[in-house]
């Protein structure tokens, strides 16, 4: 995704000095970090996180009290008083920041900075999701009290290599030998050179991922990174909801400052492929036997076997299927009751009856937009707030809580990438928590505070 005409028009990615853990006032760095604040969703899981050590980055991302306010305001306190106590220290100098994570034969590598904003008409940073109002002043909210980025979203962009993965058969994501290395020039060949270094610090979180963080100062390094990123676009793989945020309060500014930029990881998608997983939606008041008679109207409906993974395996083969034959290409994998039931082959008339006209057929064909158009307000009645509808990214998670709770989860197949770039370059969104991508930076390995200079 590069942008033509002349340098200056594209991704501007800026050195801040980063709030970083005191690696001698925490338990372990992978104890203080967390998953993104959207992803810590089950109760136990926060509480995991809170007890692994009492310098937790979800202290700050995902607070507890008994209102909003007293959430945000604990937030903003707890923020201070860690870098009082010298737990968060800023490093000395701006810098970006080379990140890598390694999971198994899976190797991504990218820069973190601050990068200025920039409104979806300027063609820039393309998203590709609607956001849901309620979360994004919540984020607000929380921003304007602790006046810190404290999680980097992910942005995906194709550099000027070769294309080729370093993730394939051939690349062994040693320091130095991915592809692209060495002479493919610009922000690729900084992070080959940067990564032969020791690096700043090093960590693996229970998930089995390993994490290293680089600083990036010299000024010649500094410069060919900005050259280079200054002729490309990013599509936001995952951070809609902080995107909005960062975009909402540099308008609350009438002066320019930090507000203008927000904290983000950039990955060159031409070397460090993205992995696209679906986002499911747990039903919390919808039992399976007030959900299944509705859909047995306008789809096919098949009671299949367990466990959960053999049933996932059978969503992905009818998915595929469907999506090779011409009409609608939707399946769905409805949970709950101890039982797993296949949803496809959705009546014609109904779909097109129920889904808004004047968009691209891929938009109209979406899993997401068919689930929200034709099940949850058609058929189900059932209206997409908090206390109605959860988004969980993990599918076990998601029975579990269905199971409960008494009500329904629907599991989804993640939609093809090169759906989702050609939706984005059209302008078009799609519906909120249509993807996951990943693998998601861990919260926690750097901060921005915008009070600093």
């Amino acid at each position: 995704m590069s942008i033509p005409g002349p340098a200056g028009q594209g991704l501007q990615l800026t050195p801040f000095r980063g709030l970083r853990y005191v690696a001698e006032r925490v338990g372990s760095l992978a104890a203080v970090t967390s998953p993104p604040y959207d992803v810590v969703v089950r109760p136990e899981g926060l509480r995991e996180l809170e007890t692994s050590d009492p310098y937790n980055i979800v202290r700050l991302i995902l607070p507890q009290a008994g209102t909003p306010e007293a959430r945000h305001r604990q937030a903003a306190e707890t923020l201070r008083r860690w870098q009082a106590d010298g737990v968060l220290a800023p490093d000395p100098e701006p810098a970006l920041y080379v990140y890598e994570q390694r999971d198994g034969p899976t190797l991504q590598r990218g820069l973190i900075g601050a990068l200025r904003l920039s409104p979806r008409e300027e063609g820039i940073v393309l998203p590709h999701e609607e956001v849901m109002p309620h979360i994004v002043e919540d984020r607000a909210d929380l921003m304007r009290a602790t006046a810190a980025h404290l999680e980097p979203l992910l942005l995906a962009y194709r550099g000027n290599g070769n294309g080729a993965s370093a993730n394939g058969a051939s690349g062994n994501g040693a320091a130095g030998q991915g592809t692209g290395g060495p002479g493919t020039g610009g922000a690729a060949e900084v992070i080959e050179r940067t990564i032969l270094r020791e690096p700043l610090l090093s960590t693996t979180t229970e998930d089995g991922v390993d994490h290293h963080l680089w600083r990036v100062t010299n000024p010649t390094d500094l410069v060919e990174v900005s050259t280079d990123l200054r002729h490309h676009q990013a599509l936001i793989a995952d951070g809609h909801h902080r995107w909005a945020t960062y975009l909402r309060l540099r308008e609350e500014r009438r002066e320019p400052g930090p507000w203008d930029f927000g904290l983000v990881l950039l990955v060159d998608t031409a070397r460090y492929p993205l992995r696209v997983r679906a986002i499911h939606r747990l039903l919390r008041r919808l039992s399976p036997d007030q959900a299944l008679p509705a859909v047995r109207r306008a789809f096919r409906v098949r009671t299949i076997d367990g466990p959960l993974p053999r049933a996932l395996e059978t969503l992905a083969e009818a998915a595929e299927a469907a999506r090779a034959k011409p009409g609608a290409p939707n399946a769905f994998l409805l949970a709950g009751g101890g039982r797993f039931h296949l949803l496809d082959r959705p009546d014609p008339e109904l779909l097109a009856r129920t889904i808004p006209d004047g968009r691209p057929e891929a938009w109209r064909t979406l899993d997401a937009t068919v689930l929200h158009h034709t099940l949850l307000d058609h058929l189900w009645n059932v209206p997409d707030t908090p206390e109605h509808i959860g988004y969980l990214h993990d599918p076990t998670a998601a029975v579990e809580q269905a199971e409960r709770l008494g009500g329904t989860v629907v599991l989804m197949h993640p939609v093809r990438e090169d759906v989702v770039h050609e939706l984005a370059r059209q302008g078009i969104a799609m519906p909120h928590k249509s993807t996951s991508f990943g693998p998601k930076p861990a919260t926690g390995l750097v901060l921005r505070s915008l009070t600093l200079g």
